[in-house]
C-alpha cells in the first residue's frame, strides 16, 4: 500500500517531529523493519524483541564513502524494553550488528527508546503514541555520530482490521527543520483470530523536507507480513520488495518477541 506519495504530503510533516537518512539515490541500513502500533509492556515487564533483517538482492552503492552496503547483507539488534507505567516505555537497542559480504561482522552503535502511548492502546479503535530513538552510531552505520528519531504513530483498530501509520522523522542535527527525512511506515493488517494475522506493510524514505527527492529516487518497499502469537512468544516476519529503483529488490524481516520477567501479582 503507497501512502504520502507526492509534493503534497509535505504537509504531514507538520505531525511528526525526526530524524535524517542519507539524501542520495542509495539509502542507508536500518536495523528495525517494524511499524509500532503504540502497545507496551504492562508496567513492571521486561521484554525482549530480536530484530534480524537480510536482503539478497539489494544497493550495492553504500549511502556514504565507506558505509555499509545493503546487497547481502545481514542487520540485526537486541531491543530490551521495561514497562514503566500504562503510558511509558523504555527501550535499549543493544547491540546493533550486521554481516555483509564486504566487512564480514561488525558492531554498529546502540540506541536508547521511549516510547509514550495512549493507555491500553491494544483496547481501543482509534490509538496514538509518539516514540524517541537516540542513536551512537559507528563510523560505516551512518555519516553522523549522534542522529535521533521522533515517531508519531497513529492507528485505528477496526476489528478484524488494523490500519497504522507511523509517518517517521530522521533527524541527523544538521541543517535545521527542512533537513529532517521523512520515512513514512504505514501497516494493514486482517486478524484472522487472537493468534494470526496477515498484513500488507510499506517503508518508504522520501527524503528531506526542504526538497523531496524525485519518485524514481526514493525508497519504497512493499512487505507481505505475517504474526502469530504463541506460548512461548510471538513472530513476526515478512518478505519485501523494491517499488523503485532507489529501493532494495528482496528483503526478509524477522522478529522474535517475548517476555521475560513478569512481576508477581499481589
Amino acid at each position: 500500500m503507497k501512502v504520502f506519495l507526492g509534493m503534497e504530503m509535505r504537509a504531514l510533516a507538520a505531525i511528526a517531529v525526526a530524524l535524517l537518512v542519507a539524501p542520495a539515490v542509495a539509502f542507508a541500513q536500518t536495523d528495525e523493519i517494524q511499524v509500532y502500533d503504540g502497545a507496551i509492556a504492562d508496567r513492571g515487564v521486561f521484554n525482549i524483541t530480536w530484530h534480524n533483517n537480510f536482503t539478497p538482492k539489494g544497493q550495492k552503492t553504500p549511502a556514504f564513502p565507506g558505509g555499509l552496503a545493503n546487497d547481502k547483507t545481514l542487520n540485526g539488534v537486541t531491543e530490551w524494553a521495561y514497562g514503566v507505567t500504562d503510558w511509558f516505555e523504555a527501550g535499549l537497542y543493544l547491540p546493533l550488528y550486521s554481516i555483509s559480504k564486504d566487512r564480514g561482522a561488525t558492531i554498529n552503535g546502540g540506541k536508547i527508546r521511549l516510547l509514550f502511548a495512549v493507555p491500553h492502546a491494544d483496547d481501543r479503535g482509534f490509538f496514538y503514541a509518539v516514540n524517541f530513538e537516540f542513536s551512537y552510531n559507528s563510523k560505516h552505520w551512518d555519516e553522523r555520530r549522534f542522529t535521533s528519531e521522533i515517531r508519531p504513530i497513529i492507528g485505528w483498530h477496526l476489528h478484524p482490521v488494523d490500519i497504522i501509520v507511523n509517518p517517521i522523522l530522521d533527524n541527523s542535527y544538521h541543517g535545521g527543520f527542512k533537513s529532517l527525512d521523512l520515512a513514512p511506515a504505514t501497516r494493514v493488517a486482517y486478524n484472522v483470530s487472537k493468534t494470526w494475522a496477515m498484513a500488507v506493510e510499506e517503508y518508504a524514505d522520501l527524503g528531506p523536507l526542504r526538497q523531496f527527492h524525485p519518485a524514481s529516487e526514493q525508497s519504497h518497499q512493499l512487505y507481505a507480513v505475517f504474526d502469530h502469537s504463541t506460548k512461548f512468544g510471538d513472530i513476526e516476519a515478512g518478505v519485501g520488495f523494491g517499488l523503485t529503483g532507489a529501493s532494495d529488490r528482496v528483503t526478509f524481516k524477522l522478529m522474535l518477541m517475548r517476555d521475560i520477567y513478569t512481576p508477581a501479582k499481589r
